[in-house]
């Protein structure tokens, strides 16, 4: 009887000391969460860039009796090119300087107003973006406007409709203002990848130029408005970048 007897107050001491371990372990404090991760914006970087163009010339004579309207058409193609820039990050603020460079195929023909026997080619091959940067970060997504300088190199070409023989050509490199809005992601720490407009207000361009052709004999030059739209992906790779955990404070 007395072995039974403490038998059973062993078990019961055995049952009360689980239940108290399995309290304990009830009421611990869960694995603390991972620290979020802060995007950093700010060193230099270079990049390419690829996508679409479309650029709007009009052609007028400029002749002794008046300016005469030869007509204007859009023209859309390919681009193609580079950027390099550098940028800081205040809070989340987002400052930035940038050169840009593209190669293009933006040519457009159509039959001159002025004289329906001549046609008119104006060809954009070459762009070129010089701006500043404000962008607001959310951390690894960037949302910014941009704005500045623009050049793009131009060449015109008036020739015959019949014999498609060009009587006269000129080229010029034109300078304006460029104004753009982009969203870009940091896929990883030094990397990211956005997409991008721009319009380029180009003015007008004067092309002085003499040929023997008596349909032209009455020019003295023309002079072609331009306007350009740009839509393009980036690709960048930032120096010096980092993405780090945010560290409490006390």
């Amino acid at each position: 009887m007395k072995k039974l007897l403490m038998g059973t107050a062993g078990l019961i001491a055995l049952s009360m000391a689980t239940s108290a371990s399995a309290a304990d372990m009830a009421v611990k404090a869960p694995p603390p969460a991972p620290l979020p991760v802060i995007y950093n914006w700010s060193g230099f970087y270079i990049g390419a860039n690829g996508g679409w163009g479309e650029s709007h010339n009009c052609v007028d004579f400029v002749t002794l009796a008046g300016t005469v309207a030869s007509g204007c058409r859009d023209r859309s193609g390919g681009l193609a090119g580079g950027q390099i820039g550098y940028r800081w990050q205040s809070n989340q603020f987002v400052f930035g300087l940038e050169a840009q460079g593209d190669w293009a195929d933006l040519s457009n023909t159509r039959v001159s107003l002025f004289n329906p026997t001549l046609s008119t080619t104006v060809k954009t091959d070459g762009i070129g973006l010089f701006t500043a940067q404000l962008g607001w970060a959310w951390n690894a997504s960037l949302f910014y406007v941009k704005g500045g300088a623009a050049v793009t190199s131009n060449r015109l070409t008036i020739f015959d409709n019949t014999t498609g023989i060009g009587l006269v050509s000129a080229d010029n490199t034109r300078w304006g203002g460029a104004l753009g809005v982009g969203w870009e992601y940091g896929f990883a720490p030094n990397w990211s990848v956005g997409v991008e407009y721009d319009h380029l207000w180009m003015g007008h361009a004067n092309n002085s130029f003499s040929v023997a052709d008596p349909r032209l004999a009455a020019v003295l030059n023309d002079r072609i408005s331009q306007d350009v739209d740009m839509v393009t992906v980036r690709f960048n790779y930032r120096f010096g970048g980092y993405a780090a955990p945010v560290t409490a404070r006390y």
